[in-house]
């Protein structure tokens, strides 16, 4: 085991980084690139199935590197076959990734930090603080795993970086990983046209997110300075309603993706028909469409979800607007895997890894 830990994990490592460690080998440059096809391509995870290299040139590539990805611990299925995984990380933390079924498609939502770096009050992850910021390996890691879990022949479509996390405040690891993801020559050649970028509203960003070809999708959740300030005091304290319209205006200008705007009911919060209507003139003029986000309760928590009564007129003054909207249907609530409602799972995980290293006492989930 001691030996193993001087070892370069090969997925920690950026293209840079492999070039750099294929060049100390003495090999050639060509290398860089299989051994990236290995790794991202063939998925191996195992040096020795790298079956284009010599034995000799393995023997000497096990001697520098190894291939670690996190282990799972449990996945569990929900009701409507929405499935959360649960990951324990090299230093004992743990994050959470859900899978969303429907039809032939497959989207997997990816975590971005172990826990958030915001504080906003509907979320369950914001309850856990902020731990640290994923590295790349660990945010592509989930989508390998996952994959690698799925019946054969599935394959995943979409993918969301709306799990645990402010993915625009671990910007450097978010962009590496989306290399990897969409890389075609090496990498796992996702369009950034399938993948999904979520912000409370991160602004100094917005241009680096933009040249990226993602699509993003701005969490608003509220149609006054006043709601904002209650439901999301760390973001909108930087950036107001105001600031923050003006850059997703700017943003459309210069970029062929239109934006998305989500939007979380909560009863008696930010449901009424007036804010109905403020919303629909505080997106005139912007290309975009809305995700209505029914509140997903969970323990210890105070919001509600408004009846499917409120829900109905709020969508319809929306669209009378003028603008596309769309309601989002709750998926994996009955596992907490529904949007907010990440992070319980995970710290029960990393508190009993932590405090009894020895027995890694673990809370029982079912896997299936």
């Amino acid at each position: 085991m001691g030996m193993n830990m001087s070892l370069v994990n090969l997925l920690a490592l950026n293209v840079h980084e492999v070039e750099e460690l294929v060049q100390g080998l003495g090999w050639p440059r060509y290398r860089t690139q299989q051994l990236m096809k290995w790794l991202y391509q063939h998925r191996v995870v195992d040096v020795d199935a790298m079956t284009n290299l010599s034995k000799i040139d393995r023997t000497r590539l096990q001697q520098v590197a190894t291939i670690q990805r996190d282990s799972m611990i449990s996945r569990q299925i929900a009701s409507d076959g929405t499935g959360k995984y649960v990951w324990r990380l090299g230093d004992d933390l743990a994050i959470e990734t859900v899978l969303i079924p429907e039809d032939r498609r497959r989207t997997l939502c990816l975590s971005s930090q172990v826990g958030c770096t915001l504080d906003c009050g509907f979320c369950l992850t914001a309850q856990m603080g902020m731990k640290r910021n994923l590295r790349a390996h660990e945010i592509v890691g989930q989508v390998l795993n996952v994959q690698a879990d799925l019946p054969e022949g599935e394959h995943l479509t979409s993918l969301v970086f709306m799990g645990m996390g402010e993915p625009l405040m671990n910007f450097d690891a978010v962009a590496d990983a989306i290399q990897r993801l969409s890389n075609i020559e090496w990498g796992l050649g996702f369009s950034p046209r399938r993948m999904t970028v979520s912000t409370a509203g991160w602004i100094p960003r917005f241009p680096d997110i933009r040249r990226l070809g993602v699509n993003l999708a701005i969490s608003l959740n509220g149609t006054t300075n006043a709601q904002r300030e209650r439901l999301m005091p760390a973001v909108n304290r930087r950036y107001d309603l105001e600031t923050l319209l003006q850059a997703c205006r700017d943003y459309v200008q210069s970029s062929e993706r239109p934006l998305t705007f989500e939007y979380v009911l909560l009863a008696g919060i930010n449901d009424a028909p007036e804010d109905a209507h403020r919303l629909g003139s505080l997106l005139r003029g912007i290309r975009c469409k809305v995700n209505l986000i029914p509140f997903n309760a969970f323990p210890g928590n105070a919001f509600q979800r408004p009846t499917p009564d409120v829900i109905d007129v709020f969508q319809q003054i929306v669209r009378s607007r003028g603008l596309d909207v769309f309601l989002r249907k709750s998926r994996g609530d009955d596992v907490l895997g529904a949007c907010g409602q990440l992070g319980r799972s995970a710290s029960e995980v990393s508190e009993a890894l932590s405090t009894d290293s020895h027995k890694r006492a673990l809370p029982i989930y079912a896997k299936s």
